[in-house]
């Protein structure tokens, strides 16, 4: 005999403004089944979590039904209490006054009625449910860091400081990311590589960190605790062992012409080559698509030169493959290409350049030693118009979000300008500023009152050459819309940050959410904003969303904590809403077919195969089996099981029907 308790909450005025609750109370106390019925102003206050467990001891109840807010929020909440009180947690269910019926109505006597009817369904599901255990699944205390950008190292530093083993995993040369492409940073002007090269060198000599440079994630498999990555190792063509890094086979490869990817293409390379001089390691790589020797079999200057025998032409790509317990994901972001502004000139004046590549002119170590020079002929630039919000905010180029840096770091740049061009003039067309950080504002007002920028609020139209001169005509908004010209020697867009261009792969691979823009999706923004829905799999950084430094390196720190706590258990207790396959009595019957449908359709890749062999130890068939640590609870493979041979734990189809039933 079910003996049923429902309690109704006010939620303050969130529930109680537009639902009579204590009407509520009383209907529900006449439902079948209900034997105990109150409302109260707050329910998951102390006071309230103790009139449920006086409740369920005194009235021997075997099912709770808490009619209140969002069951996101409170129902961790309730079941703790019941679980308290000795009920089974998974005997509690929560009606969703608030969202479902309070928020979305006015207040009539038909909302009442709508909030009765939702606590009706959940006293016919809470009759069928069942006592449900958590699972248990071994965690393995290794952790995965995708990404060697300044995310990546801080989760990587705070993980392994903790104690716990980190494998990074960078595919670049080098750890370093975006940050070590900067000159200065914002607002403290310090710089970018004295901040961040400790940190790297710390990571390489960190004994719990294993670094993999060079190198990509080639699959995920597994579930939280206990994933199993397989990474590739791509061939150097240098023995990392033997090589010291003397330098000697980049300085004498007679390819010096490649363009630098670290300078953004504003200097060359060798075919052989270390990205920048602070990198980590400092190991080289060759360049296969542009050396001699694997184009013409020839060359081999730098397996000559070299004093250590450390060049293996003939090295292959290495597979390795780890068994982790959870993943960082900072696989960081890009800035849009050279043909996505054909307004501005983009990609056909060679005087049109992008902020990244401004910061590489600004730098000591970029390719003109930090003197800031027209690429086409190397003169210093006496006029620069710097373009903020070049993509960004823009919905005609499909890019409607805010980067959210640029308004800093186009403030910077032009202040960076001044001070090593002392004569020059700096113009900023913007559309608003957003400058929402600690002292971030002032940084602004600095460069407009102390450096006399001269900001121009309006959009550019068009940017064209005219006489050698770059021309940027556009409006001046504040001035009613009055058309400006400006004759700059030198203009730098302030482009769009984006996701990686291989984010969507990378997701897939890894088997988690991401949006329109291709960044990765969080489980929730506001109660799990370094969490992804895949369990064990975390975020950190601009592969997120656009992000400032110190927000990056806050959020790294926030999933390296997750990452901690995760480990700080040998075993996981994890929700047992997972799906099952009908295997009743006798043994050998299931009503599973073998079609296997179920296989095809999971997202996880939970379900795996079982052999139903008879008692002399032959195969009959095959049937459907449920890995309970990897499946999410989706229902998936429920909706799609032609035998209806599949439940999902909490949700099956006797008490769905019965909630249908019910209204």
């Amino acid at each position: 005999m079910a003996r049923i308790g429902v309690f109704i909450c006010h939620c303050g005025e969130n529930i109680g403004s537009t639902v009579d609750c204590a009407a509520v109370a009383k209907a529900a106390g006449e439902l079948p089944g209900v034997v105990h019925s109150v409302d109260y102003k707050y329910m998951c206050s102390d006071p309230g979590q103790s009139m449920i467990k006086d409740a369920i001891r005194t009235q021997k109840l075997t099912g709770v039904v808490v009619g209140a807010c969002s069951p996101r929020m409170h129902e961790p909440t309730f079941r703790r209490a019941c679980n308290e009180a000795g009920l089974n947690p998974f005997l509690c269910e929560m009606a969703n006054l608030r969202e479902h019926c309070s928020w979305v109505h006015e207040k009539l006597p038909d909302t009442t009625a709508k909030a009765i009817d939702l606590v009706r369904i959940l006293v016919e599901k809470v009759k069928r449910n069942k006592p449900l255990s958590s699972i248990k699944v071994p965690v393995t205390k290794r952790a995965l860091v995708l990404g060697g950008g300044i995310a990546g190292i801080q989760a990587a530093l705070d993980i392994a400081g903790a104690g716990h083993e980190v494998v990074l995993v960078e595919r670049s040369p080098s750890i370093g990311g975006h940050m070590a492409q900067l000159s200065e940073t914002f607002p403290t002007l310090d710089c970018s590589q004295c901040i961040l090269t400790p940190r790297m060198v710390e990571v390489a000599q960190h004994p719990n960190i294993t670094l993999y440079t060079y190198s990509e994630l080639e699959s995920l498999e597994g579930f939280i605790g206990n994933f199993k990555a397989t990474i590739r190792k791509r061939a150097r063509g240098v023995d990392e062992k033997l090589c010291t890094g003397c330098g000697v086979c980049t300085q004498k490869c007679p390819n010096k012409k490649i363009p630098s990817e670290f300078n953004e293409h504003l200097g060359t390379r060798p075919a052989i080559y270390v990205p920048f001089p602070q990198a980590v390691p400092n190991k080289p790589v060759i360049d296969r698509d542009r050396c001699t020797y694997y184009s013409k079999g020839k060359c081999q200057v730098c397996a000559k030169m070299c004093p250590t025998k450390a060049i293996r032409y003939d090295q292959e790509d290495e597979l390795i493959t780890i068994d982790i317990g959870a993943v960082v994901a900072a696989t960081g972001f890009t800035i849009k290409g050279t043909d996505f502004f054909p307004e501005y000139g983009y990609g056909q004046y060679p005087n049109v350049i992008t902020g990244l590549q401004f910061e590489r002119l600004a730098s000591a170590s970029g390719p003109t030693l930090g003197v800031i020079r027209r690429p086409s002929d190397n003169e210093i630039p006496e006029n620069v118009v710097f373009i903020a919000c070049a993509g960004s905010r823009d919905s005609a180029k499909r890019l409607s979000y805010c980067s959210k840096i640029c308004c800093m770091y186009t403030a910077k740049h032009a202040m960076l300008y001044k001070h090593k061009v002392h004569e020059g003039r700096a113009h900023v067309f913007y559309m608003d500023i957003r400058a929402g950080g600690k002292m971030y504002d002032e940084f602004v007002r600095r460069a407009i009152e102390e450096d006399q920028v001269n900001y121009i609020r309006g959009r550019v139209s068009r940017v064209f050459e005219r006489n050698g001169k770059m021309i940027v005509k556009g409006v001046d908004t504040l001035l009613n819309g009055q058309s400006i010209e400006i004759e700059a020697d030198l203009v730098v867009l302030a482009t769009a940050m984006t996701a990686q261009p291989d984010a969507e792969a990378t997701a897939q691979r890894m088997k988690i959410s991401y949006d329109a823009d291709h960044f990765l999706s969080e489980a929730h923004p506001k109660l799990r904003p370094v969490e992804m829905n895949t369990a064990g799999i975390f975020v950190a950084g601009a592969c997120q969303a656009p992000k400032d430094i110190p927000e990056t390196v806050a959020q790294a720190s926030a999933a390296a904590s997750k990452v901690v706590g995760l480990f700080s258990r040998s075993e996981l207790a994890r929700e047992p809403v997972v799906a099952t396959v009908n295997r009743t009595a006798p043994p050998l019957f299931s009503t599973c077919v073998g079609c296997f449908l179920c296989e095809t359709a999971c997202p996880y890749q939970a379900i795996e195969r079982d052999d139903i062999r008879g008692r002399d130890g032959q195969l009959i068939r095959q049937v459907a089996k449920v890995n309970q640590g990897v499946c999410q609870g989706c229902g998936t493979c429920v909706a799609l099981c032609r035998s209806k041979a599949i439940d999902l734990q909490g949700f099956t189809n006797e008490q769905v029907f019965a909630e249908l039933l019910a209204v």
